[in-house]
């Protein structure tokens, strides 16, 4: 499941997916509709990867499905700056920059060669060649903003283009923001004094602590749905069910519109399935309302957001 810890947002899983299938429920607008920007942009990247490849066409129409509606919806999205950015401390000058990427002029010239080393063969394992292609970006900031955000994205869709994941299952976004000053110390050290080794080390171990947690994760959520389907077959409950079960892992909130599509049912018999797992303790109504109600899978949500162990 994505990490909703994305530059800076405070949107949790739950915000998330309540605003997918409830979007007047409440939630607050701004972070998560940044988040489930970047979840949408990521789906239209895949998607478009059985297109065209990779590339730079590629990665300006991710940026604009990335800032639509969201942070940085007026700094031309899908198109490459042309001004001169900088990172540092908010108000500071160029000269005043912790880094200043290549100014407007000499960017396309750089992008271009960005994307000859996307396609170029390599003898570099994919890994590494990947830790290569996210400095290059990073380095480059070719957007006037949401840089880090499509940066992060890119690794997931770099990772299912080489063949690692058979879809965009591993994300370093939860390692990054726990080494944070790390991060940016590695990436910067390879723009000065080319420390190219650190960097990978890093990006590694990054790869290595999420790709651990994901199978743990993985594993309890298993464990979990089993316990859900021994609920359902203890409370008598009927077949729709255990496929709403089944469904509450691809998504853990419903309403009685979504279920009633899922499980091709009717209404009322949607209502009754939506009945029994909150009688199980499956489900939570989360609105408080009598209607346009949504519901919650809890116990899913818990094991989703659960604190990674730090290391």
């Amino acid at each position: 499941m994505l990490s909703s810890r994305i530059e800076g947002t405070q949107a949790s899983l739950s915000d998330l997916v309540l605003f997918e299938v409830a979007p007047a429920a409440g939630t607050p607008p701004e972070d998560v509709r940044e988040v489930a920007n970047y979840v949408r942009a990521l789906e239209f990247a895949c998607q478009r990867m059985d297109e065209i490849p990779l590339s730079l066409r590629l990665i300006r129409e991710t940026h604009a499905k990335l800032l639509e509606g969201a942070r940085g919806a007026n700094r031309q999205p899908g198109e490459f700056r042309r001004i001169q950015n900088w990172l540092g401390a908010p108000g500071s000058h160029p000269t005043e920059a912790r880094f200043v990427p290549p100014p407007p002029g000499e960017l396309p010239a750089c992008l271009d060669e960005f994307e000859r080393f996307l396609h170029a063969p390599s003898d570099l394992p994919p890994l590494v060649r990947l830790a290569l292609v996210h400095y290059q970006f990073e380095a480059l900031h070719p957007f006037e903003d949401g840089n880090g955000r499509i940066g992060r994205l890119l690794i997931a869709l770099l990772l299912c283009a080489a063949g690692i994941v058979p879809q965009p299952l591993l994300y370093l976004s939860a390692y990054f923001d726990q080494h944070r000053r790390a991060y940016y110390d590695h990436l910067l050290a390879v723009s000065r004094a080319g420390a190219w080794e650190p960097w990978i080390i890093y990006f590694l171990n990054g790869v290595t602590d999420q790709a651990a947690d994901g199978v743990q994760r993985a594993s309890r959520l298993l464990t979990l749905r089993d316990d859900f389907r021994a609920r359902c077959h203890a409370g008598g409950c009927p077949a729709a069910a255990l496929r709403l079960v089944d469904e509450l892992f691809r998504s853990p909130a419903v309403t009685l519109a979504k279920t009633t599509e899922l499980l091709a049912v009717t209404p009322r018999a949607a209502q009754g399935n939506i009945k029994k797992l909150v009688k199980l303790g499956i489900l939570r109504e989360v609105t408080g309302q009598k209607r346009n109600r949504a519901y919650l899978a809890d116990e899913i949500v818990r094991v989703v957001e659960a604190p990674q162990p730090t290391a």
